[in-house]
């Protein structure tokens, strides 16, 4: 089976990557020629800049696919450049989309992939959403064999992934634990969420590919373990050799003082999330996440821990953060 990522080498996709490699797929990555410091063996790359149509088109004109997986494709023009440049020509086109594209706040607890799709707060959803209403609808028009997959928050080793974090330089967050400075905690920790392994992912993802019976459906790919946010902190805490010092503030107030977060925590994190996986289990019966938080943070830290240079620290989130902290509790003084 030949596949195409389009990108391959993100938080997400490199563990893609790593498994469709180790069962022998082959595959190709389309990067704008910044390549990944070590591949699996075997894995070809094709530099290609996607938002020039006309060399894209001029490079992929005498290749062939039997899937093209698209890990960054945000908006609809994006959309339209794959439709013309994979019409006709490939087995299956797998859309990496957002399980953030789901109806916030939901109406009802449990997220299946029949839930609505509708997110007011955040532009990034809607254009997920305004993708997949555009390739469903080549599918039903033209036969255009799309697959949708929505992943949530998901991580690895290089990755520490925190409701309120710096997502660029993630190591910021422990190093305000190891420095005894105060956290943030959206709401009153209480909120249920899921965070997923990207090795757990990839056995869904990887499993869906070539899989003639996925085309025209949803699917999302997360783990099963469900907890609140101050468990996901204290756990991470503890692997960092720490307890750390939680401060909760209403998410509406983090948003007041800092509105570029409205997205991420209204229209995200900050509301309670339990996904049923059923659907990925049926037509991936071998999937089953494996990697519980505790185990995957551990490594993520430790690799953090293993060379002082990715230990990067968002000195502009911390001095946000500062503020925000400080005008909260001048608030609690205030009453």
């Amino acid at each position: 089976m030949r596949v195409l990522f389009i990108g391959g080498t993100g938080v997400i996709s490199t563990a893609c990557t790593a498994l469709a490699a180790a069962r022998g797929i082959d595959l190709t990555l389309a990067t704008r020629g910044r390549r990944a410091a070590a591949l699996p063996a075997g894995v070809k790359t094709v530099a290609v800049d996607m938002d020039d149509a006309a060399g894209a088109a001029q490079i992929f004109r005498d290749l062939r696919f039997d899937v093209v997986v698209d890990w960054i494709a945000f908006t609809p023009d994006q959309v339209e450049r794959d439709l013309r440049l994979f019409g006709g020509r490939v087995g299956q086109y797998v859309f990496i989309s957002s399980a953030s594209a789901y109806q916030k706040p939901a109406t009802h607890y449990l997220i299946t992939e029949s839930t609505p799709l509708g997110n007011p707060f955040w532009d990034y959803s809607r254009n997920k959403i305004a993708c997949e209403e555009r390739l469903l609808r080549a599918w039903r028009e033209t036969g255009f064999p799309v697959t949708i997959v929505r992943p949530s928050l998901t991580y690895g080793e290089t990755q520490i992934p925190l409701a309120v974090n710096s997502w660029a330089k993630s190591y910021t967050a422990i190093d305000r634990m190891r420095r005894g400075k105060k956290v943030i905690v959206p709401g009153d920790g209480s909120s249920l969420w899921v965070i997923t392994h990207n090795t757990d992912f990839a056995k869904g993802l990887v499993g869906l590919l070539g899989h003639e019976q996925a085309i025209g459906h949803a699917f999302h790919i997360t783990t099963d373990e469900v907890m609140t946010w101050d468990q996901f902190y204290r756990i991470a805490g503890a692997a960092a050799g720490v307890e750390p010092q939680l401060v909760h503030i209403a998410s509406d107030f983090i948003t007041a003082c800092m509105p570029e977060k409205l997205g991420s925590l209204t229209g995200d994190k900050a509301v309670s999330v339990v996904f049923d996986n059923s659907k990925i289990k049926r037509f991936v019966p071998e999937y089953i996440a494996t990697v519980r938080f505790g185990e995957g943070i551990r490594r993520t830290i430790a690799w953090f821990d293993g060379d002082a240079a990715r230990r990067e620290i968002d000195e502009e989130a911390n001095a946000g953060w500062d503020r925000l902290i400080a005008a909260y509790e001048r608030g609690l003084e205030g009453l």
